[in-house]
């Protein structure tokens, strides 16, 4: 079995494909950039993986995110405010510092999403 030298908490993949952040399409911007600059400053790429994805779906939802750990996968749907994506990173601090991935915040319980049900 392959391993990594790294011990990673979790992987945070932010949909920004053909519509999450489609702004030309009349869909809420995905605040890229910025999310990635945090993320380095913030020093948490060595413990949580970050992934800008081209697409995740499902497409009816706009601004999808999904958190997978060892638990298991976690789908976010209507991410449409920075300030949620700001939650989110102050989250993921908020795990690294405690070595594991915490309960996401409340504020995202009416955006749990199951997509392959």
């Amino acid at each position: 079995m392959l391993e990594t030298k790294r011990r990673v908490i979790g992987q945070m993949i932010v949909c920004q494909g053909c519509c999450c952040g489609a702004t030309r399409k009349d869909r809420p911007e995905v605040p890229v950039e910025w999310i990635k600059d945090e993320w380095r400053k913030r020093g948490l790429l060595k413990r949580f993986q970050l992934t800008v994805s081209g697409c995740v779906g499902p497409c009816d939802v706009p601004n999808v995110v999904v958190v997978n750990s060892d638990g298991g996968s976690q789908w976010l749907g209507k991410i449409t405010h920075f300030d949620q994506y700001r939650l989110l990173v102050e989250w993921a601090v908020r795990s690294v510092d405690a070595g594991h991935l915490l309960e996401l915040p409340r504020e995202f319980e009416e955006h749990r999403m199951e997509p392959w049900r």
